[in-house]
């Protein structure tokens, strides 16, 4: 059975005004909070993909009763901290790493076991980084060498621990905190860089109280959530194509409209106004409930083409930035100059080797560069040629290349893109609404 294709022609008249899909990451927090919150939670602007629905099927496995409406409506009714039932079977993660990570603090203490699988990419994704802290607070969690499965051990009680976290990543810090809330005594992870705090203000959001001091943050065990309506933000990571799209093509601008812009995730917007970028963000005012729940800032966001130069990536902007590296690839293969990423270690162990497979695709498309163990050098400025890409089943491989369509001499054939499902229903539709020539098949 043949696996779907983009098929991109060179060129396009790109500009207008496009909206992104709801955000990942706060789509699936808000399906866990919910889940064990007391009371009812309503969510508007759900992310609808594949990785959402996945952590939405395991958690009605749970036992948590969970509708869905018209307009990405969802309304979950929340069992509390205790309220989790065995599930019949395993809990199929699909491609969702955010999904399994979590569930791992989720489910740790619980008084029954639960076992964690994904698909094919999933099952080779490390999980011992969130295994080797839960175990610290008396989990007992079996791997497979490191790997899915995982096996949550049920009936064993938490404690709280100080834990200095090894690599910046907003996946354990959170997994942790999950588990902390299950734990005798207060839980404190210090992290070694800022990364995404989008669990932070959700906690909150559910009446939970969260302290951080500096790069630390704590969390009193015992607490009880409280349902309540979040709006969910369109994806920053999902709109990161379209700002590299318009800085490269967007001759009369673009816009994208109602983007979450948290501080945690906007290292790409730094790094394309270091390329010179035009890029300008419209801060909205809180309206009524808009994004209060979950404490998320929203800006509209215009782009226009622009020369870019190459730059060396300050390693702050790494974890800031870290899944909009494929899209930025394409950016530095197009600027004027040498773009130079360092400390990028964790491309290594996303859907895909993003590092080793973007390379793989710069150099098929004729971009001089020089992979490197934590990152890449690319010599920009020549353009891509046409081809064909393979995207080893990688999301945001596969969208990064259909964005660098419009500066190739020939037609782009990108392969293996159904796992553009798990973050961006509907990709194909808004790529052609900003003008992008691309089809499907």
């Amino acid at each position: 059975m043949s696996t779907p294709v983009y098929f991109c022609q060179p060129g396009s008249a790109i500009g207008g005004e496009i909206s992104v899909p709801g955000d990942k990451s706060v789509s699936h927090r808000s399906l866990m909070l919910g889940g064990i919150a007391e009371g009812t939670t309503e969510v508007r602007g759900f992310l609808e993909s594949e990785d959402c629905l996945a952590t939405l099927a395991a958690l009605r496995a749970l036992g948590v009763n969970i509708g869905r409406f018209g307009g990405n409506r969802v309304t979950i009714h929340g069992v509390g901290m205790d309220g989790f039932k065995a599930a019949s079977g395993p809990l199929d993660m699909g491609n969702a790493g955010t999904a399994m990570r979590l569930s791992m603090g989720l489910l740790a203490g619980q008084k029954f076991d639960s076992t964690l699988i994904g698909d094919a990419s999933l099952m080779k994704r490390p999980m011992e980084r969130v295994a080797k802290p839960l175990r610290e607070m008396g989990a007992q969690i079996t791997t497979q060498n490191g790997l899915p499965p995982v096996i949550m051990h049920g009936g064993d009680r938490l404690h709280a621990i100080d834990y200095n976290l090894p690599m910046a990543s907003a996946q354990v810090k959170s997994a942790i905190l999950l588990a902390a809330l299950r734990a005798e005594g207060r839980t404190r992870v210090t992290e070694p860089a800022p990364t995404r705090d989008h669990t932070e203000r959700m906690f909150a959001a559910f009446g939970v109280e969260i302290l951080r001091q500096g790069h630390t943050v704590a969390l009193e065990g015992g607490q009880t959530l409280r349902g309540t309506e979040i709006d969910v933000p369109g994806d920053f990571s999902s709109a990161a194509f379209f700002l590299v799209l318009g800085a490269l093509a967007a001759e009369r601008g673009m816009t994208i409209r109602n983007v979450g812009i948290n501080p945690t995730r906007t290292g790409l917007l730094d790094m394309l106004r270091l390329m010179g970028a035009n890029v300008r963000v419209r801060p909205k005012p809180m309206a009524e409930k808009q994004g209060r729940a979950v404490g998320e800032p929203i800006a509209d966001i215009e782009v226009q083409a622009s020369k870019l130069k190459g730059i060396a990536v300050p390693e702050a902007l790494v974890p800031l930035s870290i899944d909009e590296f494929p899209v930025f690839f394409i950016a530095a293969a197009c600027a004027e100059g040498e773009t130079l990423v360092r400390g990028a270690h964790e491309l290594r162990v996303k859907e895909s080797d993003r590092l080793a497979v973007m390379a793989e695709g710069l150099a098929r498309l004729g971009v001089e560069h020089e992979l490197l163990p934590d990152g890449i050098w690319i010599r920009g400025g020549a353009g891509f040629s046409g081809g064909v890409i393979e995207s080893h089943g990688d999301h945001r491989i596969a969208m990064a290349f259909a964005m660098a369509s419009v500066r190739a001499a020939g037609p782009l054939e990108i392969r293996d893109v159904a796992n553009v499902a798990t973050s961006f229903p509907g990709f194909v539709q808004t790529a052609r609404s900003a003008g992008l020539q691309i089809d499907a098949a």
